[in-house]
């Protein structure tokens, strides 16, 4: 956790290493972290965001949402997959997704002193908070892509960043990994 204004750097998971940890999480009955991961991993939200989410709004096909730090309104496609891992989790719970057994919801805070326990439990690698499952979306849409500028634009839009060049800095893509794209070639 860093304190606002900070120069903290998050680092994004590898995208079968957010898979495991999300079976480790439903395994070890923290379905709540479970969900959590998912649906940063699986939308590209702020926390933020994530935390205003209920049930209702995520449990059909798509949902809009207004994200809270640029007021823009974002369409977001619920994933099959996504869908599965709200199923497994859901256990029968209405309003809000992310609260206390008191009825509370969750604050950034808290859910990034869980992700220091759960980095060291879990033994993840770098600086783990919950900008990393924004990040984790992110470099696994560039991936999938063949890393191309094309998903660069299409995620810039997304995250609404100005420039594509704002996002590969953003995903914190090197300058060898580019080149590596042309040796592959």
């Amino acid at each position: 956790m860093s304190l606002k204004g900070s120069k903290h750097t998050s680092n994004a998971l590898a995208w079968n290493e957010a898979q495991s940890l999300i079976l480790k999480l439903e395994r070890d009955n923290r379905d709540t972290f479970a969900l959590i991961v998912a649906v940063g991993c699986y939308t590209g939200l702020r926390i933020g965001d994530i935390l205003t989410l209920t049930w209702e709004q995520i449990s059909g096909d798509s949902f809009e949402i207004q994200e809270g730090k640029t007021g823009k309104t974002r369409t977001i496609t619920v994933s099959p997959t996504l869908k599965e891992i709200m199923a497994r989790n859901r256990n029968l719970k209405a309003g809000k997704i992310f609260v206390s057994k008191k009825g509370q919801v969750f604050t950034v805070q808290y859910i990034n002193q869980e992700f220091k326990r759960i980095e060291k439990k879990y033994g993840i690698k770098g600086n783990f908070s919950t900008h990393s499952l924004r990040k984790t979306f992110g470099r696994h849409v560039w991936e999938m892509d063949n890393n191309s500028e094309r998903s660069l634009i299409m995620l810039s839009k997304i995250f609404n960043h100005t420039h594509s060049d704002v996002t590969r800095i953003y995903l914190g893509i090197t300058d060898q990994e580019i080149s590596d794209i042309y040796i592959n070639l």
